[in-house]
């Protein structure tokens, strides 16, 4: 595995090593002791699935708050997808900032989100899965959003389609105004 880190510390890209021959690939998606070499210490307690069927589907910027918080590994299994980690804890050099990269099936990267970051993605083209390993159970009470296209944060989404949103996403508060305790 390849790990490389991002601008917004903590946020990694992890490329798996692919091994492949006449029959297809075979790659590791997780490694525990790999991601320990690379000071990574998480416990993965659940792994989630979503199917998005049309293009331009966007789900986030979602979070979940301290003592609940997550850190998501995520991987596009199925078409490609444009992930996005945002920097909320609260005395960051890097509060409101944004990283994106693609995730593909065929490109097989991943991206490693952690605590106190707020995580989002927009399909860019039909029939997408994603998969991600969470290191905390799903919380409502600690369920949080911030408006995808908040201007203070400027997400520069790829592609340039009226987002197919959730209620829930829709009408989630900018960044400024969002119920966050994080820090830094």
């Amino acid at each position: 595995m390849k790990f490389t880190e991002t601008a917004l510390q903590g946020v990694w890209v992890v490329e798996p090593q692919v091994f492949g021959d006449h029959r297809g690939w075979f790659m590791e998606t997780y490694s525990e002791s790999k991601f320990i070499e690379q000071g990574i210490y998480l416990n993965f307690v659940q792994d989630n699935q979503s199917y998005s069927a049309t293009k331009g589907t966007l789900r986030g910027l979602h979070y979940q708050l301290n003592p609940k918080a997550q850190s998501k590994l995520v991987r596009c299994t199925l078409g490609s997808i444009y992930d996005v980690a945002v920097d909320i804890r609260k005395g960051s050099p890097n509060y409101g900032k944004w990283f994106g990269i693609e995730l593909s099936a065929e490109n097989k990267k991943q991206l490693l989100i952690p605590k106190g970051f707020a995580h989002g993605f927009m399909t860019l083209n039909e029939n997408v899965e994603v998969q991600y390993k969470v290191d905390e159970l799903y919380s409502p009470e600690c369920d949080g959003g911030i408006l995808w296209n908040d201007p203070s944060i400027g997400i520069q989404w790829p592609i340039d389609v009226v987002p197919v949103l959730s209620a829930k996403d829709e009408r989630a508060p900018l960044l400024k105004d969002a119920d966050l305790n994080f820090t830094y």
